[in-house]
């Protein structure tokens, strides 16, 4: 995502207008708040209410938030969060903080501008992070590169690096590449989402060798239009399937793990990614909410969703740039969001500065 409009953008203002007249009632409502302001705006209800504290973490100086992008929990709780810093800048573009907000570290300048998906995975006793970039600043400044996909260890040491995949012979050129984010298969094997490239997605095994390809531009079953966010759903009493946020098509698409197409669910806006926690399935929508789906995929909240600010949030495409304007226990355009271990969300936002919120669930 740039601070200029890309193809998958005019996709989005193009989409915009049709979702927010169809929109669904809202879940959205604010509890009574005392004068000084100083208590937190709860959105949310029932099983499914938080605390919204918008501007969570200490961000260094040298940091700086643009557009936040991606975020990942590890084990020991430790939140890593990716933002796309400006070509000519010398910011990180993977930042780690404490559950409490307190900065740990940060690395990865050399990525700049292409800071996207992150997950983390655990292969044997260690944890690593996989990050999908859509494009690299080479640190000599020189031309920029095509998007890869990077496996490195939590504190951003390269285990090894994959650039497009020429293999597939789908691709005229590498900068036809620019992946969005990673699925792990059940075998130890990974998919990647070229949600800003071709629409495809590509499976490797656990030896990081390519298996297929599947997918490609189209509105059919099996078809993507910017298939920016992908999961391995394999909450309990489902099979374990691929589920795709085929963003600019405004649907998900059920897949077997070899790429058939085996089903779509409609009731999502402009869905970004997936975060699972039990039964229930997460997903950030760039159309200014957060929606949680239970076991079944049926609706239990859109979290932070009213139709007028939608409306509001939409028009123009403007908001993203104007802070001002923005609402407490509101979102402009979550672009991913996860679960921690006590059921707590953070979610980070496509927003000109930058922006994580940090959801504490009320028990």
């Amino acid at each position: 995502m740039s601070d200029t409009l890309d193809p998958q953008r005019r996709d989005f203002l193009k989409t915009a207008g049709a979702a927010a007249a169809t929109a669904l009632t809202s879940d959205f409502f604010v509890h009574a708040s005392d004068k000084s302001g100083t208590r937190p705006v709860v959105i949310g209800s029932g099983e499914f209410t938080y605390e919204c504290h918008h501007n969570w973490g200490e961000v260094p100086d040298q940091i700086k938030w643009h557009a936040t992008h991606g975020v990942a929990i590890d084990e020991a709780g430790l939140i890593y969060i990716t933002h796309r810093a400006p070509f000519n800048s010398n910011i990180d573009t993977v930042t780690t903080f404490e559950p409490n907000g307190k900065f740990v570290r940060s690395f990865g300048k050399q990525w700049n501008f292409g800071g996207h998906g992150i997950d983390i995975r655990k292969d044997g006793n260690e944890e690593f992070l996989y990050l999908a970039i859509t494009t690299t600043k080479p640190l000599d400044g020189s031309k920029p590169r095509p998007g890869l996909v990077t496996k490195t260890t939590l504190t951003g040491e390269k285990v090894w690096e994959l650039p497009y995949p020429k293999e597939s012979n789908l691709y005229e050129s590498p900068e036809k590449y620019s992946p969005t984010n990673i699925a792990f298969a059940p075998d130890g094997g990974f998919y990647i989402a070229d949600g800003y490239g071709q629409n495809y997605i590509h499976q490797y095994d656990k030896n990081v060798k390519y298996v297929r390809s599947f997918g490609g531009t189209g509105e059919g079953p099996g078809q993507f239009k910017t298939p920016h966010g992908i999961w391995l759903d394999n909450r309990p009493g489902r099979e374990p399937l691929l589920v795709v946020a085929d963003r600019a098509n405004a649907r998900l698409q059920y897949m077997s793990l070899d790429g058939k197409p085996l089903s779509i669910v409609n009731n999502v806006s402009f869905p970004a990614h997936f975060d699972i926690q039990g039964s229930k399935l997460l997903i950030p929508d760039l159309h200014a909410r957060v929606t949680i789906f239970d076991k079944d995929n049926n609706l239990s909240v859109h979290l932070g969703y009213d139709p007028k600010w939608t409306e509001q949030v939409l028009e123009g495409f403007k908001m993203r740039e104007q802070p001002e304007r923005w609402e407490n226990g509101k979102f402009i355009h979550p672009h991913d969001a996860c679960f921690d271990a006590a059921g707590n969300i953070y979610v980070v936002e496509w927003v000109q500065t930058g922006r994580v919120t940090y959801l504490k669930k009320v028990s």
